[in-house]
Order: C-alpha cells, then structure tokens, then sequence
C-alpha cells in the first residue's frame, strides 16, 4: 500500500526534519522508521541550503571513516586471536620468534619491523617468518643503516646482508648511508662493520597482530595499546 496513504504523520514529519534541518533521507529514514526510498520519495522536492548539504557530507565522511576504522579493529582482533590460538599449540619455533619480537621488535600496530646488528638473531627471525607463515622471498623489505670505508662499500655490506639472511637483492630498499668513520663504522674491531639492518614485511597487519595475539597468549596478559 500506498506509504503516503498509510503514514501520514510519518510523510509529515520527513518534510518537516527536511525543509528545517536539511537532514540525509536515510537520517530521517532511521528516525521514522521507514525505508531510505520511502523518506527520498516524500522529500525529493524539497532543496536543501549549501551550508546543510556540506554538514551532510561531512557527517557522513565522519561516518565512513568511523565505520572503516571499526571494520579494521574488528580484522586486527581477529588476527590477534588467531595468534592466540596458535600460542596454545606450543610450538618451539612460534613461541622463541615471538618472544623475540617481543623485545626487538618495533612495536606498530599494522607494520612489523624489526632492526639489530647481530646476523644470527635476524637470520633466526627470518626462518621463523618463512617456516611459520610460510613467508617467500618477495614478501620481505630490507634496508641496511650503515658507514661505508673504501674497502667496505654499500655494495659489499649488502651483499653480506642477503648472503646472511638468505633474501635477493631485489628486497633490499635504498640504505642510509654515512661516510664518515666513527667508533662505530668497522675501523675497530667488533664495531658493527655491517651496520644495522631492519627486515620488514609486506601488508604484514595480519602478521603483526598474529604475532601481538600470541606474546599476551605466552605472556599471560593483555595489552589493548598493540590493538587500538
């Protein structure tokens, strides 16, 4: 049947909530309890000032970003319990590269990176990345901070880099460079001659939370700030 026949007052109310404050018709579908289409019907005719049509786009830009970023928390804690479940099989491998990120990582919510100087420990976290999650070569970003020496070019310490981490040049992202030497730049023995190396992954907020869900999971707490 007919909406104008059957809701008069309704119809009423949806050009009054228009004409004076210039509401979206699915406002004033949701505040009367009719259909979007039903409210655009009885309306269409009235026109709105400039000043109510930006309110209107705004708002509903305030609303999209609000939507979108409780989609986006409600995948991160998604991910988060996948890594909890995980945690609970007690694998050795998942629970030392964790623990590991745990104290080296950068601690992002949607980027995992971690950084040192000890090839040993990065060519341990990069096995447990591809033995866990079964990351490939093309999933990883690698960038070298490094001092250059004359006999000790960029070229060089990248190369050692993906000798070590057993990943193609083709990962590797512009270093950052200093030619300067310091205490620090290889002169002396021990002192970093390969600089710092972070590896990070590619679209790795899956990864990342997996990772945050399972340190609370071994840790046995909670930590909301690596969620929100």
């Amino acid at each position: 049947m007919d909406p104008d026949v059957t809701k008069p007052r309704e119809r009423a109310a949806a050009r009054r909530l228009r004409r004076t404050q210039g509401l979206p018709y699915k406002v004033i579908a949701a505040q009367l309890a009719v259909s979007p289409a039903t409210a655009h019907a009885w309306t269409a005719d009235i026109q709105i000032t400039p000043q109510q049509a930006e309110r209107n786009l705004r708002e509903a830009g305030r609303l999209r970003g609000a939507n979108w970023r409780e989609r986006c928390r409600a995948r991160r804690l998604a991910y988060q319990e996948e890594g909890r479940e995980r945690a609970r099989l007690c694998e050795p491998l998942h629970a030392a590269g964790c623990m590991l990120y745990w104290a080296e990582g950068s601690k992002s919510r949607n980027v995992l990176k971690i950084a040192n100087s000890d090839p040993f420990l990065l060519r341990f976290f990069v096995r447990f990345l591809n033995e866990c999650f079964g990351l490939l070569a093309n999933d990883y970003l690698v960038r070298v901070n490094c001092y250059t020496t004359p006999d000790r070019p960029i070229d060089v310490v990248e190369r050692y880099w993906s000798r070590t981490l057993e990943l193609p040049r083709g990962a590797f992202r512009k270093p950052t460079l200093n030619h300067f030497p310091t205490s620090s730049s290889g002169t002396k023995k021990g002192k970093l001659p390969y600089g710092v190396c972070t590896v990070g992954v590619r679209r790795s907020t899956w990864l990342v939370q997996h990772i945050y869900g399972a340190i609370q999971e071994y840790g046995g707490f909670n930590e909301p700030g690596w969620l929100d």
